[in-house]
């Protein structure tokens, strides 16, 4: 077996000592070292395998060029638009299986942009001094992003952050020896929900889509799960999606730090891969364990799903707005799209009897589907609930109907 070849990103001007340590851990591991280095002023005192020459050329200048903006925050994001180009062609052309990269915020900054380059299933970790911060918002996370804390490492080695460095050398070693490279040799179908306590499908189409020749990734829709579902889209991963969760887009839409990103239900859209969608848990709002109600939700129906989440509920004028955005981005797809509209509910606790049950506000999203959504996006209304038989039986049948018509192809 060959030997996996680690990309070292730092910056060499400033934290020579530093790279060099984690240099020698990842080779003790048994594993090469690309080295990567984003400084802007300094040289090493050593050659490096990609110098800061090269990273300014991918992003459009010259290293005097960028020392000349006069500004560090200017400099540093040229040199992170020209190092995220390196690093993507880096992969492409096989030079390297893992990522590891280190930083303050100058640096972290830089190499968020780099792991975003990179594609799913690549191992890509960063040691940083804002490691698990607030200061990092949701959407600049590689969905399968890993971070250390590089505790006690501002300014010189000492053996707390060897500590830190080491077992980051030997966690990213670790993970590019033991990744297993996904099997394209079935059809994926991308299908995203939450818990069966909410929504329950998956738990009936998922069987019956691998009885079918499909493999099926069910992604939890709490902000990274969609994350990690758009991004796949984006690489063409999907021969189908069955997108019947939007809690994450009605919580962009409102503005929860539970999101996914702006670009959620784009993605698919945008590469031309069939779409089934519904409007799941499009009635709740999402706000983290650790925050209080806002008080304009503060009369609102109100679920405490455990320390972690809780949800209040949208009203009817707001699932009007949120159902009028989703036909706009279903509307712009490039490949076909059904949307399935359960008439009786869209959770479990939108039911007679439970907290987030409002029959009116429900109407008015119905009605506003029924009004705005395109005539290119084809819509079957439901005499069901979301989580009744009745859904999934609609939902192959329509399946079925498009692997026989060629929509949806049983190969790779």
């Amino acid at each position: 077996m060959t030997n996996k070849t680690i990309l070292l990103i730092g910056t060499y001007d400033t934290k020579e000592p530093e790279m060099r340590f984690i240099e020698e851990a990842i080779q003790t591991q048994g594993a090469d070292v690309l080295t990567m280095d984003v400084s802007v002023l300094g040289d090493p005192s050593a050659p490096v395998d990609i110098s800061k020459h090269d990273v300014a050329a991918a992003g459009g200048m010259t290293i005097d060029e960028v020392i000349a903006q006069g500004d560090e925050n200017k400099a540093f994001r040229i040199m992170s638009a020209g190092a995220a180009k390196v690093v993507a062609r880096a992969y492409a052309d096989g030079r390297f299986d893992g990522m590891l990269a280190t930083g303050g915020t100058m640096g972290t900054d830089l190499a968020l942009d780099c792991a975003q380059a990179l594609p799913m299933g690549v191992p890509k970790y960063i040691v940083s001094t804002v490691s698990f911060s607030p200061l990092i918002p949701p959407h600049r996370l590689a969905p399968d992003i890993q971070m250390i804390l590089w505790a006690g490492g501002l300014y010189g080695m000492n053996s707390i952050c060897q500590s830190s460095l080491s077992q980051a050398a030997g966690a990213v070693v670790g993970a590019a020896k033991a990744a297993i490279v996904p099997d394209r040799s079935k059809p994926l179908v991308g299908m995203t929900s939450l818990g069966s306590s909410c929504l329950r499908y998956m738990k009936t189409l998922k069987p019956a889509l691998e009885e079918r020749g499909f493999e099926v990734a069910v992604f939890h829709s709490t902000g990274m799960g969609g994350m990690a579902f758009e991004k796949l889209a984006s690489e063409g991963a999907f021969a189908c999606v069955m997108d019947f969760c939007m809690q994450e887009f009605g919580n962009l839409m409102a503005g929860s730090v539970v999101s996914s990103g702006e670009d959620r239900v784009t993605n698919a859209g945008r590469m031309g891969i069939p779409q089934m969608v519904a409007p799941g848990a499009l009635d709740l709002l999402d706000f983290a364990g650790w925050q209080d109600i806002p008080e304009h939700y503060a009369d609102r129906p109100f679920h405490e799903h455990n320390r972690l989440i809780k949800s209040s509920v949208f009203n009817g004028a707001e699932r009007r707005a949120w159902i009028r955005e989703l036909a706009n981005r279903l509307g712009a797809a490039k490949g076909p799209v059904h949307f399935f509209l359960p008439l009786q509910g869209i959770e479990a606790w939108d039911k007679k009897g439970e907290e987030a049950h409002d029959p009116q506000a429900l109407a008015e999203m119905i009605d506003e589907a029924r009004q705005v959504m395109p005539d290119q996006v084809p819509m079957t209304e439901l005499e069901a609930h979301i989580n009744d038989t009745a859904f999934c039986d609609a939902v192959l049948a329509l399946f079925d109907e498009w692997v026989e018509r060629g929509i949806v192809t049983s190969s790779p």
